[in-house]
């Protein structure tokens, strides 16, 4: 096996992930600049911020159009250039609607990215090693999240408008991605599924394994024709799979992860910091968040992706409660908002940042796969951008302990979830998967309860 090969691919891939990381934590070092400069009201303000996550709802929801038709490889390559566009022009607008033009053109592009990069990845990889490569796509986009935060850190006090600078570095980035994605091959699985090229996925499996490479082939097309449903997503065969993207993609965003990546420096004003100490202590989130991402890639393929949620739920739930009090009792001891929320961020990014993408690239069969990831994908940007437009009016009206009060009755739904319903699928083939999983589902209301019952004691009973 030429795990190096593959490995160097997904790099590449999941550049796309660092883009996306680096466009969705870069407004936070500019946002307070631009609200100032345009004199934004209120509502203005939270539509400026959520902009961007709103062209990235309608990149999620409509990112498997490309992807299927066009391919994977070629998706990238249009998203490369999407973000160049996007970076050039908010860096240089004149005036608030220039921006949010541009800012909406960015988020386009993360929305496509994140449905189209995971599954690219999962279907190149081999499956001992799915877990921990298609996560480098989610340790790709907490090391664009850091690299903004430092840029903003660091570009804060440089020239007239700062922001400008800082939102536009993502074109060095762009300029790279859109040249790398050039050399890496096509989905040999979207080849055989939608582009009935097998001779070209042969080969492209070749270089990955030759001594599986033709059992492969055989496993897809074999898989193909005793697909049944077609290609329509919500076929009664592909339910269990879609209510299970839609809860793994909606709990990801309820925790209030994007409230902080988007609000920190403001989170940490409200707990008593100065604005100085909150910038750095924002650079802190994004280095915990790449470390425990990091630890996340050890763990994947060995743990499993049920085990790691589990475990990162509980931590959860604790430290949102801990950050909750605080603020009710204006408990802040200097820095113990900071602290409780990087360990909040250490429990999410070795749980939920990793497992989301891999889990949800893995559920659907190869037909329907691209619209399985834009439907997950589109749920969390929806609950993303829902978050990241309301949080500055709720932790006003509310208070900081209501908010992440509420957050923390989230991770305890998504506790149960895990517990209750989520399977395992560390280490299984995407063909086996789709076949021997979920074949002889119950039918019927897939409600918690049946899912409970009916999927998860047959899943419990394979592992």
């Amino acid at each position: 096996m030429n795990i190096a090969r593959v490995l160097t691919w997904t790099l590449t891939i999941a550049l796309g992930g660092f883009l996306f990381g680096l466009d969705t934590a870069v407004i936070s070092g500019a946002e307070q600049d631009i609200q100032d400069l345009w004199e934004l009201t209120s509502f203005e303000h939270g539509l400026t911020v959520s902009m961007a996550l709103i062209g990235t709802v309608i990149g999620a929801l409509f990112g498997n159009i490309p992807t299927d038709r066009i391919g994977r490889k070629k998706t990238l390559f249009w998203i490369a250039v999407i973000f160049l566009v996007s970076a050039v022009g908010s860096a240089l607008a004149a005036d608030w609607l220039t921006f949010l033009i541009f800012r909406f053109v960015g988020g386009l592009g993360v929305g496509c990215s994140s449905v189209t990069a995971p599954l690219y990845i999962s279907e190149l990889s081999p499956a001992s090693y799915r877990g921990r490569l298609v996560a480098v796509f989610q340790f790709n986009v907490v090391l664009g999240i850091l690299v903004a935060y430092m840029s903003n850190y660091l570009l804060q006090d440089v020239g007239e408008t700062p922001w400008r600078l800082m939102l536009g570095v993502q074109a060095i980035p762009s300029t790279i991605f859109l040249v790398a994605i050039l050399f890496v091959p096509e989905s040999p699985r979207w080849l055989i599924s939608h582009s009935h090229d097998a001779e070209e996925a042969a080969i492209i499996f070749n270089k990955i394994n030759p001594a599986t490479a033709s059992a492969e082939v055989k496993s897809i097309l074999a898989a193909k024709e005793e697909t049944t449903g077609g290609t329509s997503l919500f076929a009664k065969r592909h339910r269990a799979s879609v209510w299970l993207a839609i809860l793994i993609a909606f709990f990801n965003q309820a925790s209030g992860i994007n409230a902080i990546i988007y609000y920190a420096p403001r989170i940490f004003e409200m707990a008593g910091l100065g604005r100085e100490s909150a910038l750095l202590s924002t650079a802190g989130i994004g280095l915990v968040n790449l470390i425990f991402t990091m630890l996340a890639l050890t763990l994947i393929d060995h743990a499993g992706r049920r085990k790691l949620l589990f475990v990162g739920s509980i931590g959860m739930v604790i430290t949102l409660g801990l950050v909750s009090r605080a603020f009710y009792l204006s408990d802040f001891n200097s820095y113990w908002v900071p602290v409780c929320l990087l360990i909040f961020i250490a429990f999410f990014a070795v749980s939920q940042g990793a497992v989301i993408w891999v889990f949800i690239s893995e559920i659907f069969p190869n037909q329907v796969r691209a619209k399985g990831q834009s439907l997950g994908s589109f749920m969390h940007w929806l609950m993303a951008a829902v978050v990241a437009f309301s949080f500055p009016y709720l932790s006003e009206a509310w208070g900081g302990g209501a908010s992440f009060l509420f957050f923390m009755i989230m991770m305890v739904l998504q506790l149960l979830f895990v517990w209750k319903v989520m399977p395992e699928t560390r280490g299984k083939s995407l063909e086996s998967i789709d076949t021997s999983q979920w074949q002889d589902r119950p039918s019927g209301d897939l409600s918690a309860a049946v899912l409970a019952s009916g999927l998860q004691s047959k899943l419990n009973s394979k592992q």
